[in-house]
């Protein structure tokens, strides 16, 4: 199982239709120092889009792919693609510039729409991702039948996409147990958060079958958001998964770059990663001054402190138990 982060696509919303080279080169640097590396960028409507609709991001798209070129060789870079932008032209661009996937998109229901495009995708020899947006619109079982019609024409993974937020735990559940039962290339899950149920989504979707979970830094995108990153992260690896992934180096980024770097946009971050923290240790907030003065004091990493405490005194850790806990840190 891994995490997609599609902050650097569907995240793009919260600024226009894209981010700026330089937001876009610090989420990439982030993102693959802490470990997690399908990453899926450019225009937040797909490669083609300004062509075809004239809505322009902050980079062209041959600008995206060449600032994209240093990291390669790090991570599983791709595109997003609608599929009437399926055009030899937009995809020999993904292959010239060595991207390692292109996610074909359409609505639930316009499947038969897009096989020509993943049919030209896979000639060119990419990986095919496909997005079933607005995935609620057909029953479980039709959104399975049109994935397995999908898989015939050479798909490699296909994602289940709940584009407006509306889908319960159980639904995500029935959903995903259906196209599991269908297909036979992973199955992926795109969740918005317009309910609060985005993690929630997440981990019903894992339960059920699915392996590739989206996700967006700080719960950027468009709407409510997509399922944090950090969060995703987090309550995966509560349960056991993701070990991989450097959370610790992803909330340090986060705290130090990113969410410094949102604040010219007025992006508000609905769980801010000490709250998160607290969360996944069982820590009550009363105690975080008492954590960060100890951490300060020894210094130490002060999410590492309130983890590593909470392992030992959940109900009512005292200042001797926290400076015990810090020096061994040290």
């Amino acid at each position: 199982m891994k995490l997609m982060d599609c902050t650097l696509r569907d995240g793009g919303n919260v600024v226009g239709k894209g981010f700026d080279a330089r937001l876009t080169k610090m989420m990439i640097e982030g993102l693959i120092a802490s470990k997690i590396t399908t990453i899926e960028m450019g225009h937040c409507t797909g490669i083609g889009s300004f062509e075809a609709t004239g809505a322009a991001a902050p980079c062209t798209d041959v600008e995206y792919l060449e600032l994209i070129q240093p990291y390669l060789d790090k991570a599983d870079i791709g595109m997003f693609m609608g599929w009437k932008n399926g055009t030899d032209k937009n995809i020999g661009l993904a292959k010239q510039y060595g991207l390692k996937f292109l996610r074909v998109g359409a609505n639930a229901g316009d499947g038969k729409l897009a096989c020509d495009a993943v049919r030209k995708v896979k000639a060119a020899g990419l990986t095919c991702r496909y997005s079933l947006m607005k995935a609620y619109v057909l029953t479980s079982e039709e959104l399975a039948e049109e994935a397995a019609m999908l898989e015939a024409c050479g798909l490699d993974e296909i994602t289940i996409m709940d584009s407006a937020g509306t889908m319960t735990p159980d639904d995500v559940t029935e959903y995903v147990k259906a196209m599991v039962a269908k297909v036979k290339i992973p199955v992926a899950f795109h969740g918005h958060n317009n309910l609060g149920l985005s993690v929630a989504n997440a981990l019903a979707a894992q339960k059920a079958g699915a392996v590739v979970f989206d996700c967006g830094l700080l719960g950027m995108a468009r709407s409510a958001g997509n399922c944090a990153t950090e969060l995703a992260a987090a309550a995966f690896q509560r349960n056991g998964m993701l070990e991989n992934v450097d959370l610790m180096k992803l909330l340090e980024f986060e705290d130090k770059e990113l969410i410094p770097a949102m604040e010219e946009y007025n992006y508000h971050v609905a769980v801010k990663p000490l709250d998160l923290i607290l969360g996944l240790a069982g820590a009550h907030s009363s105690f975080t001054n008492m954590f960060k003065e100890v951490a300060q004091e020894k210094g130490v990493n002060p999410y590492k402190l309130i983890l590593e405490v909470s392992k030992i005194n959940r109900k009512n850790p005292d200042r001797e138990l926290v400076e015990k806990t810090a020096e061994a840190l040290k």
